[in-house]
């Protein structure tokens, strides 16, 4: 089970900077939807904060990996950890409600357990574990609301396609503990962005035509929030909370988003939810904090 630290007020404050960060991306990128293509959104993002995490290798003098299949890892990092899951996210914006984009996002971490259980020896599924799974599960089904799937329609499959980013996210997570270990994780991040890079900025400009930053200002400011700040500066922001709280308290940030983005969907477009949504994501978070051993279980009585 991962570890758990003692959170400090000051730690609960980067910890709720970082969660209003990253809740903050679904509105940046629905704005830039507006006049931009998914894959251009997910081309710009990728490309500068991999030129601004390039940066701070440099002024860090941060060691480099020599190894040729290190710099062939960060292409598959980048696969799975950027271009499926931005690019599946984003398209699910276009059809769904970034709040409830937020909400079905939180899924990531029920099977980033499923796929580390299956890959690693060390990442087993305890009772507790498949208990989070199952509340989890129960949880994302009751956000979309089981009748929905039952008509394939442009909203069923936005739903589909943001689940399939993080089940991408899940894949991601393993890759990277498998073979790219070892490395310092700025130098790792801006791999891993460069690796997308390479793939998305040709298929956008394919697809959408040449990246431009001839926009209307509300279009820049989004692509500047979405790469510099909750891509570029939120990975090293992330590695620093990452720092102080441990790895099973960051959890929290995952259930921490959603309220965030549901909000600012609400303030900022006007969305509505469902009731099931919000049903939803209670259920989805009582099963991250039942899986990350925060939310205690029924002891079971003695025989006789």
């Amino acid at each position: 089970m991962a570890e758990q630290k003692h959170i400090s007020p000051r730690a609960w404050a980067e910890l709720l900077l970082l969660s209003v960060i990253w809740g903050g991306s679904f509105l940046s990128i629905h704005v830039a939807l507006n006049e931009i293509g998914v894959a251009t959104v997910v081309a710009h993002r990728v490309a500068w904060a991999a030129l601004i995490l390039w940066g701070l290798v440099a002024l860090g003098r941060l060691p480099l990996p020599r190894d040729p299949r290190i710099w062939a890892a960060f292409l598959g990092m980048g696969l799975l950890n950027n271009v499926i899951p931005f690019s599946l996210m984003a398209w699910g914006q276009l059809h769904i409600e970034t709040g409830l984009t937020s909400i079905l996002n939180a899924a990531t971490a029920i099977f980033g357990v499923l796929v580390a259980a299956a890959v690693f020896a060390d990442e087993r599924l305890s009772p507790r574990r498949l208990l989070g799974v199952f509340l989890g599960f129960t949880g994302v089904s009751t956000a979309i609301g089981l009748e929905a799937l039952a008509s394939v329609d442009l909203r069923s499959l936005a739903q589909l396609a943001v689940l399939g980013g993080t089940i991408s996210y899940a894949f991601g997570a393993a890759w990277g503990r498998k073979m790219l270990g070892g490395l310092h994780l700025i130098v790792a991040s801006a791999g891993m962005l460069s690796g997308a890079a390479l793939i998305m900025v040709p298929a956008a400009w394919w697809l959408e035509g040449p990246l431009t930053l001839d926009l209307q200002p509300r279009t820049l400011g989004a692509i500047a929030y979405f790469a510099v700040i909750a891509t570029a500066l939120a990975y090293v922001f992330y590695y620093r909370v990452l720092g102080m709280v441990g790895s099973g308290n960051l959890m929290l940030c995952t259930l921490l988003i959603p309220p965030v983005a549901i909000v600012l969907g609400v303030l900022v477009l006007g969305e509505t939810l469902r009731p099931s949504a919000y049903l939803g994501f209670v259920i989805l978070a009582a099963g991250l904090l039942v899986m990350n051993g925060k939310a205690p279980l029924p002891k079971r009585k003695p025989a006789g």
